[in-house]
């Protein structure tokens, strides 16, 4: 594997490697299935153009920006399938905090890849790269992103409202959000 798509993280059953440019049409796949973006965007697919021009662009310049942080394409490791992406992020609402999240391909839910993905992120930035607090967010609705938070060992923190500009034409009622939250142990000496 070249520099860009390097291999960086293994669990048990995934892979998770840094995106390529030419990783655009696997992401449009993800993208334009109206059940994954139910919670992003009302099921409102996300064009190629789009990815191509806006979304990629701004994930591969997470690398440039930080050493650690960042989106990775996630591979199933026994068959080398796309199963979608994994993010660590410095969080919108405090930067302190790193945010992780994910998203995935409909035929992978519910066999416990979106737990194992994060879970293996949340301990590589709590061991090896020194993050104090990770945090998640979700829709309040959004009851499965909710119970993969609780399986990470994250615990709620509150509700809030999403602002206006990431989800223009949503009442308040419809972006009312959850937060979750983990800080990393310390060894007691």
């Amino acid at each position: 594997m070249d520099d860009q798509g390097k291999l960086v993280l293994e669990t048990p059953r995934l892979l998770f490697r840094r995106f390529t440019e030419a990783d655009a049409p696997l992401l449009n796949a993800l993208h334009s299935d109206p059940e994954v973006m139910r919670y992003i965007s009302k099921g409102v697919p996300q064009s190629l153009a789009e990815i191509e021009e806006k979304v990629l662009p701004r994930w591969l310049a997470y690398h440039d920006e930080y050493e650690h942080f960042g989106f990775w394409a996630a591979h199933e490791r026994a068959t080398k399938a796309f199963i979608g992406w994994f993010h660590l992020r410095p969080f919108r609402g405090d930067p302190d905090e790193i945010e992780v999240g994910y998203r995935l391909h409909r035929r992978f839910w519910g066999q416990g890849y979106a737990t194992e993905g994060s879970r293996a992120l949340i301990e590589k930035a709590f061991t090896d790269w020194g993050v104090e607090k990770i945090v998640a967010t979700t829709l309040a609705e959004n009851a499965a992103s909710r119970r993969v938070m609780e399986k990470c060992g994250l615990a709620y923190e509150g509700p809030f409202v999403y602002p206006s500009k990431l989800l223009p034409d949503w009442t308040v009622e419809e972006r009312r959000g959850v937060k979750y939250g983990l800080q990393r142990m310390k060894a007691s000496g």
